[in-house]
């Protein structure tokens, strides 16, 4: 696979949109209203974090994820980042490779460390992914997140202090 990840413009957002809905709209992984609409979803993903990337293979997005501070003040070393996978590129290495790249572009920011606040107990697949790629579970909050299929599941809270570690 040939990825090339940018940071992506307000032009992208036509092709973050399908993905960003579809995902929104399953309410499996994301605490967003499954009826979001078009420009709160622009805002939460393109304007609020500090950045926002797409990651695309011969100019068709794959997948994008953004980064933020997590807690302003005494808690700004650390960030948090949500990524999305297109559907269509879901196995073939997209959401490690945003991570990866996420990491890399976190420490350049000077940020010491990442955190995940609410990752849905039920996406086995990212769980492993992030303990693979080095986060830890340090938090579990029962019943947060009411899964469409599930009910009330609990919600993962994953940390990986980034300063002085090598992936």
């Amino acid at each position: 696979m040939n990825l090339n990840i940018r940071t992506a413009t307000p032009a992208d957002f036509d092709a973050i949109w399908p993905v960003f809905h579809t995902i929104a709209a399953a309410g499996e992984t994301y605490a967003y209203p499954r009826d979001i609409d078009r420009d709160t979803a622009y805002r939460l993903w393109m304007e609020r974090p500090r950045q926002t990337w797409v990651a695309e293979e011969n100019g068709t997005l794959l997948g994008t994820y953004y980064l933020k501070t997590n807690q302003p003040g005494p808690g700004a070393h650390i960030c948090n980042c949500g990524y999305m996978t297109s559907p269509d590129a879901r196995g073939k290495g997209v959401a490690t490779a945003m991570c990866r790249h996420s990491k890399k572009t976190a420490l350049e920011f000077g940020y010491k460390a990442m955190q995940f606040n609410f990752v849905a107990s039920t996406n086995k697949g990212a769980v492993r992914l992030w303990q693979k790629l080095g986060f830890e579970i340090v938090g579990r909050l029962p019943r947060a997140f009411n899964h469409p299929a599930h009910g009330y599941v609990d919600a993962l809270v994953m940390f990986q202090w980034l300063e002085n570690t090598h992936e």
